[in-house]
């Protein structure tokens, strides 16, 4: 009997040992950094790739010394069925857990795009085109679709003026759709309720006042000097005037070569607010925060004309007649 219970014994305590040391190695294995790594890679990993293909990849960056290891790790954590699709980098010092968790948190690498205030859809456009995340083409054919702009609810025919100037962090290869959305999103974000009830108590809608804060934008890019240009715009438009925009003329060119020219000025384009009264029928670029906010909170002033002293500040006047000498003096130069 004694015998026995040693045949049967020996042979099960050998193997618990033996699979006790397989896992005390395994998880060893497991939080040890990978040898094989000694510069940052990048890797990526396709929508509904394998998770052989996955391995395959990590053995060509010398991250895999030992196939059979990976998969049991990703068996037992549950990994090899969570993998998510995306580009990840991978660094010195990862170990297997490491890399496997990164791979199904999804923490892929985000790519930085920044798109300034006064940028127009075809400026945004070719920022994003030449960053590699959205074919210039497809993003201008879906920004400037009516049914997509009233899908995001945007009251318009174009986004124009309504994909928010802002630092935004994309995937790689997001569709045109997802990045408009993020940035109508961001807009909706920073018009808040309370700037749609002064818009309305001004007596004005949203779109015009986008409208408003897109020409204040491309007028002056000093932060002092927007509430006052806002001024000046809403004393016109109150009064009936023309706006008598340069930005506005230009944004209705196209065949603006940077110098504006009489016959510009005449041009009877819808945007030309030397020839009509009122506001354009939408905005001519995307106004950021701050212009957003002057359209809504102009400074009380008198003034009723403004003209470039320089390369960035405005002279403003009162009276045609001081406008009339400002043009003289810094336009004419006499």
């Amino acid at each position: 009997m004694k015998k026995l219970i040693a045949a049967i014994v020996l042979p099960v305590l050998v193997a618990a040992t033996a699979a006790g040391v397989f896992i005390h190695n395994l998880v060893n294995y497991a939080a040890t950094p990978v040898a094989g790594i000694e510069d940052s890679a990048t890797i990526e990993i396709q929508r509904g790739q394998s998770f052989d293909a996955v391995m395959k990849t990590l053995e060509e960056i010398g991250a895999v010394d030992d196939r059979l290891k990976w998969k049991v790790i990703a068996r037992y954590t549950g990994h090899d069925q969570t993998i998510r699709f995306g580009e990840y980098r991978i660094s010195p010092g990862m170990s297997p857990m490491d890399i496997l968790d990164r791979f199904s948190s999804g923490t892929v690498i985000l790519h930085r795009v920044t798109i300034p205030e006064g940028f127009t859809l075809t400026q945004i456009a070719h920022r994003l085109d030449a960053a590699g995340l959205c074919d210039k083409n497809r993003f201008l054919d879906l920004a400037t679709d009516p049914h997509f702009a009233s899908r995001l609810g945007i009251p318009a025919e174009t986004l124009e003026g309504y994909l928010f100037p802002d630092t935004y962090f994309f995937e790689k290869n997001p569709s045109e759709e997802a990045v408009i959305q993020a940035m109508v999103a961001r807009f909706n974000q920073a018009f808040t309720d309370n700037w749609k009830a002064r818009a309305s108590a001004l007596g004005y809608s949203v779109h015009e006042i986008v409208t408003l804060a897109s020409i204040i934008e491309k007028e002056t890019g000093l932060e002092e000097e927007r509430a006052t240009i806002a001024g000046v715009f809403h004393n016109r438009l109150n009064r009936n005037m023309r706006l008598e925009s340069d930005p506005t003329v230009i944004y209705g060119l196209e065949d603006f070569d940077g110098r504006i020219r009489t016959r510009h000025l005449r041009a009877n384009t819808p945007y030309n607010t030397y020839v009509h009264r009122g506001l354009p029928p939408g905005p001519i670029a995307s106004p950021g925060f701050a212009a957003l906010h002057a359209a809504l909170y102009p400074e009380e002033t008198d003034y009723l004309f403004f003209v470039a002293k320089s390369e960035r500040a405005h002279h403003f006047s009162k009276t045609y007649e001081e406008h009339r000498r400002a043009v003289q003096k810094y336009i004419l130069g006499n």
